[in-house]
């Protein structure tokens, strides 16, 4: 089966340091931090105390009407914002320049309504279940943001929701970037979103020991450093419009970058913990990089999965050196855009994936703000503090789940 090139023609993204695409990439490259106290925490019994929040979110403003505020959870109009942006950049077109029914949509999700779940559990205890809202399923099921962007831009291809914890977005992209490859489509519009902040999600993460207990916003997200103490929960979405390459070429698209490779493995080895010698995670990698041509000497970026647990980013230091040697780990160019954005979940992955393009684009490689005590164990080039320039040629986004699910993305740099 013949291969095809697969890039991005479209971008939008909905975060807690900037919604739009340029917004968001001028805070990344400028180290702004989007943690902040959260208000929904004050007088929690949680120890809890900081997120990153979406600020200043109007779905107006991304053609999203006032009726569906009230039929759509909010991890729901995220994602319908993100891709209003990226279908508007890409000015595809449903039954004019795409065929309707090679146009899919995939989108990932870490938990889907839980915010939706939450509310109609209280109808449930308080009213009973006769109480209970025509609109619970619709809101809350996972898969609703999917349908929903498929619906309102014609796409009548398949229709895929990945649900891989915090490798979701990840998932989604990887395989949507397979669908085209091989021909089953000829555009996607792929991508991850999630909203959790809530005090289920909170005090469910909280009494797993996942979360950092620190007050100060920027003192909570420390990927890598010797003082990280656990993730910061945040929320948001991006999404990417994937495509044929000659598709985008005859029609005369703009393109941002190409993706390469995508790997997806399973460590097979706990519900919560990455496996400690980080293979799953390293052939993720292996065959990402392998796919997209690496060769040793090229100039590279990994956007690490990097949540500044304890167990994780020393997992993945160990995962990255054994995928490519130690000698190109030491070349390499690494940071944890999470330690600006917090931990998005099933947004990361395509958050990350987003941030590798326009580093490719823009020859500027994001930093890992507050990494200011670096831990022995974590001895890559991790990009403290300040953004740094580099005419990188290819890059490389990692996700790592709980359960044990391994993703990684490649993508080039694109010939103009």
């Amino acid at each position: 089966m013949e291969e095809k090139r697969v890039v991005i023609t479209g971008t939008g993204v909905i975060s807690p340091v900037g919604n739009g695409t340029e917004a968001f990439w001028a805070a990344i490259r400028s180290g702004r931090c989007g943690i902040s106290r959260y208000e929904g925490l004050e007088g929690s019994p949680l120890a809890v105390r900081v997120a990153g929040a979406v600020r200043d979110f109007d779905p107006a403003a991304y053609g999203i009407p006032l009726k569906e505020l009230r039929r759509n959870d909010r991890f729901c109009l995220f994602a319908q914002a993100a891709a209003a942006q990226a279908m508007g950049e890409s000015a595809l077109q449903s039954g004019t320049n795409i065929d309707p029914e090679r146009l899919g949509v995939y989108i990932g999700t870490g938990i889907g309504g839980m915010q939706t779940f939450l509310e109609q559990s209280k109808v449930l205890f308080d009213e009973g279940a006769d109480r209970i809202s025509p609109l619970f399923i619709p809101k809350m099921i996972g898969n609703i943001a999917a349908g929903n962007i498929a619906i309102r831009y014609g796409a009548e291809g398949a229709s895929l929701t990945t649900t891989a914890a915090c490798a979701s977005g990840t998932q989604a992209i990887g395989e949507a970037f397979r669908a085209i490859r091989y021909g089953f489509a000829d555009a996607i519009i792929a991508g991850g979103t999630e909203a959790t902040l809530n005090p289920l999600a909170f005090g469910g993460f909280a009494s797993a020991h996942a979360l950092t207990l620190a007050e100060d916003p920027l003192l909570a997200s420390l990927p890598f450093d010797r003082r990280r103490a656990g993730f910061v929960m945040a929320e948001g979405a991006a999404v990417l419009v994937l495509e044929e390459y000659g598709h985008a070429r005859k029609r005369g698209a703009a393109i941002l970058a190409e993706i390469c490779g995508y790997g997806n493995y399973s460590d097979a080895h706990h519900v919560t913990a990455p496996r400690p010698d980080g293979i799953g995670a390293a052939r993720a990698m292996r065959d990402a990089l392998s796919q997209a041509g690496f060769r040793p000497g090229e100039d590279l970026y990994i956007n690490a999965h990097g949540t500044g647990t304890q167990l994780n980013d020393v997992t993945e230091t160990a995962a990255i050196k054994l995928a490519l040697g130690a000698e190109e780990a030491a070349r390499a160019s690494v940071s944890s855009t999470k330690s600006m954005t917090g931990h998005m979940i099933g947004a990361a992955g395509a958050v990350e994936a987003l941030c590798c393009a326009l580093a490719l684009r823009d020859s500027v490689i994001p930093p890992t703000i507050g990494l200011t005590d670096p831990d022995p164990a974590c001895d890559l080039d991790y990009t403290p503090l300040q953004a740094r320039n580099r005419a990188i040629t290819i890059a490389v986004s990692n996700s790592l789940g709980f359960g044990g699910h391994d993703a990684s993305i490649a993508l080039r740099r694109i010939d103009r």
